[in-house]
């Protein structure tokens, strides 16, 4: 039985991530953080999506100084993602971002760490701790030899000590390599050791294709634990399809519920119609609502009302016909054509 476990509570600007909240969808930028307009625009395109916290990159000052023009115009949860320049962090923190992200590889030097912690501290702003196989430290790396699981334990718990020291737990963790097995147990590890709340990603996942299987694998195998309180799917690409990517994942294992279930058959030589291409314009017209429906194209009658009956609504075909049903029912009978556009019609008035 599925069973979450407890994390302590945070807020990113109105977001709260972590104890009773449902587990988050984010994603980042990809766009120039200087240029406003195109950072923003896209940005938009994933709130369109779902999409409940953002990170941008903040690689200068210049950048650090389009933030607050950015947050003015989204509706959610802007974090300024920063490496290497701790001054970046102090700036993001006084410009009014709603948290930020850093890597503790990057930024080896404790006392400028204490520095981010202390103002974060003051403004009482989370902080989201970045623990990657790419950029440990390399003490870590002469103890271990190599990328391990506790390797990358051992800096989570270093930066945990440092965050004891200046009395300060507004933060959330990610755990991240590109190996799948790797991130599935130091994650593992973290969460029956600390209570913090964690951030589920594969790092690196790579191009859409390859990188939504590894992420799906990954993340999936954590939440079916109960590990896990927010997501991103890291993809070579448009974010908005991490956005809708990572609701997927979610939907699949019954975690969220966000738009239409779309379900079909991978066809035999019973299907007499073009199933791909009448899938693609049912997905098409049905990409736009959040609609919990579960709505079944099936290309025969074996597939159809048979052991698509759970399905909400959908159709089936043979070589003569279509058919509409509803949870197994019948409903009406027409051509391919015909019954695809009461198939929509249906999904508009329900």
């Amino acid at each position: 039985m599925y069973k979450r476990r407890k994390t302590r509570s945070i807020k990113v600007g109105k977001l709260e991530i972590g104890g009773n909240a449902p587990i988050s969808v984010q994603s980042m930028t990809n766009t120039d953080t200087k240029n406003i307009q195109d950072t923003v625009s896209q940005i938009k395109r994933m709130e369109k999506e779902g999409c409940e916290l953002v990170r941008v990159a903040v690689p200068d000052l210049e950048s650090c100084y389009s933030l607050p023009l950015i947050k003015k115009e989204i509706n959610i949860p802007l974090v300024a993602d920063i490496h290497y320049d701790y001054k970046l962090a102090l700036k993001s923190i006084e410009l009014g971002v709603d948290g930020i992200r850093i890597n503790p590889g990057n930024i080896k030097n404790v006392e400028k760490l204490k520095l981010i912690i202390k103002l974060a501290k003051e403004r009482n702003l989370p902080i989201r701790f970045g623990i990657n196989s790419g950029s440990l430290d390399k003490n870590i790396l002469k103890i271990y030899k190599k990328v391990t699981s506790e390797a990358l334990i051992e800096s989570a718990k270093n930066i945990i000590k440092i965050m004891e020291e200046v009395d300060y737990h507004n933060v959330k963790f990610s755990i991240k390599s590109t190996d799948v097995i790797r991130t599935i147990e130091a994650n593992n590890i973290f969460s029956s050791r600390y209570d913090y709340p964690l951030h589920l990603g594969i790092t690196e996942a790579g191009p859409p294709f390859s990188g939504i299987i590894k992420s799906s694998v990954g993340i999936g195998a954590l939440l079916l634990q109960g590990v896990g309180d927010t997501i991103r799917v890291s993809l070579t690409g448009d974010p908005v399809k991490e956005v809708k990517v990572g609701y997927e994942i979610l939907k699949a294992l019954h975690l969220r519920q966000r738009g239409p279930n779309l379900i079909s058959c991978p066809t035999c030589g019973r299907c007499k119609v073009d199933l791909d291409k009448i899938v693609a314009k049912v997905e098409k017209q049905i990409c736009y609502t959040d609609k919990p429906l579960t709505i079944a194209v099936m290309g025969c009658m074996v597939n159809g009302p048979g052991e698509a009956r759970e399905a909400d609504i959908g159709v089936a075909f043979n070589k003569e016909k279509g058919v509409l049903f509803k949870k197994g029912k019948i409903i009406a009978e027409s051509s391919d054509k015909i019954i695809i556009k009461r198939l929509l019609k249906e999904i508009k008035s329900m």
